[in-house]
């Protein structure tokens, strides 16, 4: 029988307040007479999950020992941590939670609102079961083998909530102080005694996998990494030969410039399609320039600048089968003689495009699907105020997205799902915050097929060359979301779903850079080894702190752009290794 891997546990990353872990990390007990809530280690993004709480004394107040958090929302550092849950969404992020309460019934909260549940108030010694099933949109919450509503998980039917939404959830409990005993130790598949309280139950799910007091729902299983879902077109485990490994989809290469012709750059692993080559010792704002295979080697452009494309004639040879070929060099800096260098490279379609008529405007399309990137050339053809749709050949919507202008002088581009909304744009080349852009033609969310333009800033300006390039998040592989900051040298943890390889965080509500980590350039935690996109100044340590962790990244300083109390961020992250295996691939 296949592994169940590593199950889940509660996660002391994600309380930065007072209190106690322990018990394998199945039971968190905070210290003041306050609220306190934690998560878990692992996400779920599909699927039907099922877990275990008990209960361990009588509560005078309204504990809630299961329920599931929208880690998507990230805003869990900054509220929930200090507060309970089931309150506002807008406040506190979208969440659903089963209350023991004081009273006759126990209750179900759902962003601000309660009702009472059929079963009756929690006491000392009760197990507390939850039942997810996100791609039906369903959750039920039960009591001793009984369902509120007298539901039935295994038929979908009579849930305690219904419009889940699809997003990351994570599972969730609380602690009150350990005075008045609120706190419920929790079983994902470890333990169903819950350390010896109770006898155990000895029920696995139908791979196999868990100890649980009661036997899962028919189609739940156990929370453990054996159970995650990866893409199948992104697992290193597949049988599809070794193109299905993350690392073969965005690899990093650090190489040091020599000045020659030809100056091979190797050891990436496959063929690149995006080449982002920044100068690790600064110097010019030609030290950070882009190459892609669809306009060609002989063409490139600067993050930190506004210019049309760039002629590379004299600086970059070719796209090779295990990373690119450098020239001697002109001014683009790609290649001193003695500087250090780090490569950013993505994988489409090895510089085959083809045409996509789907949007309004015609354009030219490579993309690799199994690992969400495309590369869009378009042309626009709006004179006055408007809205045009570009075809961006994806099987999903992109999540981010940067466009540039080819032929004209523009500041980049850049939408993101965590900004406002699509209309607020951020800009590649400065720190600005997001701005709405709207003034000019509203822009509507990407779809499965396009993405959206208007004439404001040139965006599908008639006569104008544009290229974009636009990525959506693939489970263990590329996820792209927001958190708030709180504020703590404690700060917010990001959940990912995969060991990170690149992770790239912006502040939108306020000034702040387009802060760039790697493990390849700092291989080792606290990792403080920074560049910026929107300039070429050389990698620095100063106010950027973060910890690559096996499923996610956890902030680690104060700093304003990264971490000011209530600010809103923005991120980018692509990884090596999903967290459904460990990091022997």
């Amino acid at each position: 029988m296949a592994s169940s891997g590593n199950f889940c546990t509660l996660n002391p990353l994600t309380q930065p307040n007072a209190g106690t872990f322990s018990e394998g990390n199945l039971l968190f007990e905070h210290t003041a007479s306050a609220w306190r809530s934690t998560l878990g280690t692992l996400g779920m993004t599909s699927g039907k999950w099922y877990w275990e709480a008990y209960q361990k004394e009588d509560v005078s107040g309204n504990g809630f020992p299961v329920g599931i958090y929208d880690a998507d929302s990230g805003k869990f550092a900054s509220n929930q941590a200090g507060d309970y849950l089931g309150q506002a969404t807008s406040t506190y992020g979208n969440n659903y939670v089963a209350y023991t309460n004081s009273g006759s019934y126990s209750e179900k909260r759902n962003n601000g609102s309660n009702s009472n549940m059929t079963l009756s108030a929690g006491a000392s010694g009760d197990v507390w079961q939850c039942a997810l099933d996100i791609d039906n949109g369903k959750i039920w919450f039960g009591k001793n083998n009984t369902w509120d509503n007298s539901g039935n998980p295994a038929t979908g039917s009579n849930a305690s909530f219904t419009s889940v939404p699809t997003t990351t959830w994570m599972p969730v409990t609380c602690s009150y102080n350990t005075s008045n005993s609120e706190d419920y130790p929790q079983n994902y598949g470890q333990d169903s005694s819950f350390a010896g309280r109770i006898t155990a139950g000895g029920n696995a799910d139908e791979n196999g996998f868990g100890d649980f007091k009661y036997a899962p729902p028919t189609g739940f299983l156990a929370l453990c990494s054996g159970n995650l879902p990866v893409s199948d077109d992104i697992d290193p485990a597949g049988d599809d030969g070794a193109d299905e490994n993350p690392t073969k989809q965005f690899g990093v290469v650090l190489y040091t410039g020599n000045a020659t012709n030809p100056h091979a750059i190797s050891g990436l692993g496959f063929q690149p399609d995006m080449v982002w080559i920044h100068r690790r010792s600064g110097g010019s704002s030609f030290g950070n320039g882009i190459i892609d295979s669809s306009r060609g080697v002989s063409l490139g452009l600067f993050p930190p600048r506004t210019d049309a494309d760039t002629s590379f004639t004299n600086d970059f040879s070719s796209f090779d089968s295990d990373g690119f070929t450098l020239k001697a060099g002109s001014s683009m800096n790609l290649n001193n003689s003695g500087s250090p260098f780090v490569a950013h490279c993505w994988r489409a379609n090895g510089g085959t495009t083809s045409s996509n008529s789907e949007g309004d405007i015609t354009s030219s399309v490579q993309a690799n699907t199994a690992a969400g990137f495309s590369i869009v050339t378009y042309s626009g053809d709006l004179t006055s105020s408007g809205n045009r749709t570009v075809g961006h050949g994806l099987s999903k919507a992109p999540d981010f997205i940067i466009r540039k202008s080819r032929n004209t002088t523009e500041r980049w581009a850049v939408s993101h799902v965590g900004c406002t909304s699509f209309n607020e744009m951020l800009e590649l080349d400065t720190t600005a915050a997001e701005v709405d852009k709207s003034g000019n033609g509203s822009m509507s969310a990407p779809t499965t097929t396009v993405f959206s333009n208007n004439y404001t800033d040139g965006y599908a300006v008639n006569g104008t060359n544009y290229i974009a390039y636009c990525w959506h998040s693939v489970d263990g592989y590329s996820k792209f979301g927001k958190y708030e900051g709180n504020g703590n040298a404690n700060g917010p943890f990001i959940y990912t779903g995969f060991r990170p390889r690149l992770f790239v965080q912006k502040r939108i509500d306020s000034t702040g850079s387009w802060r760039v980590w790697d493990a390849s350039r700092h291989p080792y935690n606290p990792n403080d080894a920074i560049l910026r996109w929107e300039d070429s100044a050389g990698e620095d340590t100063a106010n950027g702190i973060v910890d690559f962790l096996s499923n996610g990244v956890k902030i680690r300083m104060t700093y304003a752009e990264m971490n000011a109390s209530g600010g809103e961020f923005v991120y980018m992250c692509w990884g090596d290794v999903p967290f459904k295996y460990n990091n022997t691939f």
